[in-house]
């Protein structure tokens, strides 16, 4: 399933997928260090920040070539929503999924406990 656009995943649903551990989703997050500092992600990510795009963006980077299913994350889903655009347009894989609302719809419907800003 390739579509041109990708696809959303809720808070909630993307915490299923992630405990279920099948056919687990490399998770991106494309946020800043100091965003990564103050709310991480509670499960392991590929940190591709946006601004140092230049040094990674030439080519999709060797974690994500051909992966089936792919999660990006952002603070509240827009930066994600274009990253993740960008690696459909690309071909990186057969899924590209944006967390909809981002680690701070995360915080708010999944784990409390990863602050907010």
């Amino acid at each position: 399933m390739n579509s041109q656009i990708p696809r959303n995943i809720s808070a909630n649903d993307l915490h299923v997928w992630l405990l279920k551990e099948l056919n687990e989703p490399v998770l991106v997050d494309v946020r800043e260090d100091q965003e990564l500092e103050m709310a991480p992600f509670p499960f392991q990510v590929v940190h591709l920040p946006l601004s140092k795009a230049s040094i990674w963006g030439l080519e999709i980077p060797r974690e994500l070539k051909n992966k089936q299913s792919v999660v990006v994350i952002c603070h509240s889903g827009i930066r994600s929503w274009n990253f993740a655009s960008w690696l459909i347009a690309k071909g990186c894989s057969s899924e590209v999924w944006n967390l909809e609302g981002g680690i701070d719809a995360w915080s708010v419907q999944v784990d409390p406990s990863v602050p907010r800003y």
